[in-house]
């Protein structure tokens, strides 16, 4: 296969589709589907690809909805719409449950939406937010992992742990992982009992075990990496943003992190924002930075045969959507596609 479809939200009321040609290196947009206000993170079905779950961040309260996409890759009228219960929903993510889950960023809550067995495009009201107990909360995404979802959050300097409280759409907070004061974790990944966090305030990168749940504490960090690029302009100010994980591969025989710096600064670096490039085994070790020439990176998307490809773009600036190939075995990465026809994207799902 060498043509690929690739859907982008962002700050905007519409979704655009991409077709990304991986022989001539093409990326061109295939159409742009009209949506709900800034529809910032999108999220596939677990199991069909054709159904698309997506928020809106906006105040006083955010909304979920659900969109089918035909063979062309562009979206269709909303099918079900249902509110957030809360401020400024970030993040939604699709759960092998059959359940969707979002995080109200403003709103310091999270949600579990059950959808209808038989029609995973609609949602159910049989549901109840979760709030999180601290001073400041600033949830920012959830995971998956075994029966337990993973909240990390900005504010609150944790990783909340959630487990379902005896039906769909009725969760609780069982336990947390809590992180270094003033870290602010932002997003996280999960490869066998290790957790990768990825801290905005300190643009740091770390790994700790899991710690069996239901707790309250966290062993001491194994790794602790400063995730900014050398030769920074002063006046820069980097605030790390996503974590993709890539296992390994025929092609790529070792796993590595990718993650992204995010410049808010008044000086723009020209090399534009650094995504730091992490070996995973034996131990996590930082092996250098691939340069995007976008600002303010704030999703990445792995996609192709074998996650050959990286799919990013700013929130802010004109860089537009690049697509990166992972190279010399996933040690680096080089642009091979871009497009600036819509300058900022904020998230991103391959459909092929």
């Amino acid at each position: 296969m060498v043509n690929f479809t690739i859907l982008a939200g962002g700050w905007t009321p519409f979704v655009v589709s991409y077709l990304f040609n991986s022989c001539t290196n093409s990326l061109t947009v295939l159409n742009q589907s009209p949506t709900g206000g800034n529809t910032s993170w999108i999220s596939l079905h677990p199991t069909n690809k054709s159904i698309l779950y997506a928020i809106n961040e906006v105040s006083p309260v955010g909304a979920l909805q659900s969109y089918t996409i035909d063979q062309d890759g562009a979206l269709s009228g909303a099918i079900d719409t249902i509110s957030t219960e809360g401020d400024r929903a970030a993040f939604t993510t699709a759960l092998s449950t059959g359940q969707v889950a979002v995080v109200n960023y403003l709103g310091g809550n999270a949600l579990v939406v059950p959808t209808k067995p038989e029609e995973p495009l609609e949602f159910l009201s049989s549901f109840t937010p979760v709030p999180f107990d601290a001073p400041i909360s600033r949830p920012h995404m959830v995971l998956e992992h075994g029966n337990e979802l993973f909240i990390p959050d900005i504010g609150a300097n944790k990783v909340w742990r959630l487990v379902e409280d005896g039906a769909p759409g009725a969760f609780k907070v069982q336990g947390q992982i809590d992180e270094p004061a003033g870290y602010g974790p932002r997003h996280i990944a999960i490869r066998e009992n290790m957790l990768y966090t990825l801290h905005e305030q300190r643009s740091a990168l770390t790994q700790q075990e899991i710690p069996r749940p239901p707790n309250g504490t966290t062993g001491p960090l194994i790794a602790n990496f400063n995730v900014t690029p050398p030769g920074l302009p002063e006046g820069a100010l980097l605030g790390a943003s996503e974590i993709v994980l890539a296992e390994a591969s025929p092609t790529f025989p070792e796993p590595f992190i990718y993650v992204s710096n995010r410049n808010v600064g008044s000086a723009l670096d020209p090399r534009g924002d650094a995504i730091a490039i992490f070996r995973v085994e034996p131990q996590l070790e930082l092996v250098g930075y691939a340069f995007t020439g976008l600002l303010q990176v704030r999703s990445m998307a792995l996609g192709g045969p074998e996650n050959e490809f990286l799919v990013a773009a700013g929130e802010a600036g004109s860089g537009g959507t690049i697509v990166m190939r992972r190279t010399e075995g996933g040690r680096n990465l080089t642009i091979v596609a871009r497009n600036t026809d819509v300058p900022t994207r904020t998230t991103f799902v391959w459909l092929d």
